[in-house]
């Protein structure tokens, strides 16, 4: 039996995107919340033997996280084979240790949550850091999809003479692969953080960005604090308006909009989360991996 694609809301365009690309039925979920918050979810496909894929970014995962449990146990117990998750955006992976006496590890607790819910997960590039490897705090199979060749191609096609530019060390192991992938030149910043609110970055080498178009290139924004300060940076140093390009676009609150009014030239995203941002597409490489888990090693045109 073909693989049956449940998708939440905001992730319904990019299941059938995906669903382009290899045989699979798409199914109808239902999710809404009662008047006191408790959430009902529904299955409105019959499941009986099914390989169900569930489509749900975890973005805002406090809310989203309780209906995808109750989704992947309602699958079960109606008689579906199987319950991966394909989750672009993989939340929790910041407070990966203790940093002060008391605190949750969430990283490791939500890792056992999810490793209750599904059989298995896919991801895109998930931030990783005193963490080497999902495998070390996921029980289940983990496929962690790498966005740098999208990312690479796009800009190399929409961009003349870029030079990347990562807003901290972090970045770099982004960045430097996608400059890898382009034949591109790139440049780390440095960050100090004095709060959640409040970031300094260094100002970037005037000398290598002259002719040039920068490209700010980050993993999460979230604030958008941090490329704020390296666009202001290059605002300062009379450079070609920058482009932002972000694999997983949060922007909370009003962050989008400040990152706009700072200067850049125009701000794009993968569809890891649905944004107005959205240029890069992620379907293709999702579906190559889901082909792999079910057995074909081609994708259907």
């Amino acid at each position: 039996m073909i693989p049956l694609l449940l998708a939440f809301p905001d992730d319904a365009g990019l299941a059938g995107r995906v669903s382009t690309y290899l045989p699979a039925r798409v199914g109808t979920l239902e999710w809404r919340n009662f008047p006191d918050g408790e959430s009902l979810v529904a299955i409105g496909d019959n499941v009986q033997g099914a390989d169900v894929v569930v489509f749900a970014t975890l973005n805002d995962p406090d809310r989203k996280a309780l209906p995808l449990r109750f989704l992947a146990d309602t699958a079960r117990e109606l008689g579906a084979r199987s319950v991966g998750l394909v989750a672009p955006y993989l939340a929790y992976m910041r407070q990966d240790t203790r940093f002060q006496p008391g605190q949750a590890v969430a990283a490791k607790v939500f890792a056992q949550f999810l490793d209750q819910s599904v059989d298995w997960l896919v991801t895109v590039d998930p931030h990783l850091h005193r963490i080497a490897r999902l495998d070390d705090i996921y029980r289940m199979p983990v496929s962690c999809i790498d966005s740098a060749p999208e990312l690479a191609a796009w800009i190399r096609g929409a961009i003349a003479d870029p030079v990347l530019i990562g807003p901290d060390s972090e970045s770099e192991q982004w960045v430097a692969e996608v400059a890898r992938l382009g034949q591109m030149p790139y440049e780390i910043l440095y960050k100090h953080r004095h709060g959640d609110r409040d970031v300094e970055v260094s100002a970037p080498d005037p000398e290598r960005l002259r002719g040039c178009t920068p490209v700010l290139l980050d993993d999460i924004v979230s604030t958008g604090r941090t490329l704020v300060a390296a666009a202001e940076h290059l605002r300062k140093l009379d450079t070609a308006p920058p482009v932002c390009v972000v694999i997983h676009p949060l922007f909370v609150g009003d962050a989008y909009a400040r990152l706009r009014q700072s200067g850049v030239d125009r701000i794009v995203s993968t569809d890891s989360i649905f944004h107005v941002s959205n240029a890069i597409g992620l379907a293709q490489p999702i579906a190559r991996c889901l082909l792999q888990r079910f057995g074909d090693d081609s994708l259907r045109k």
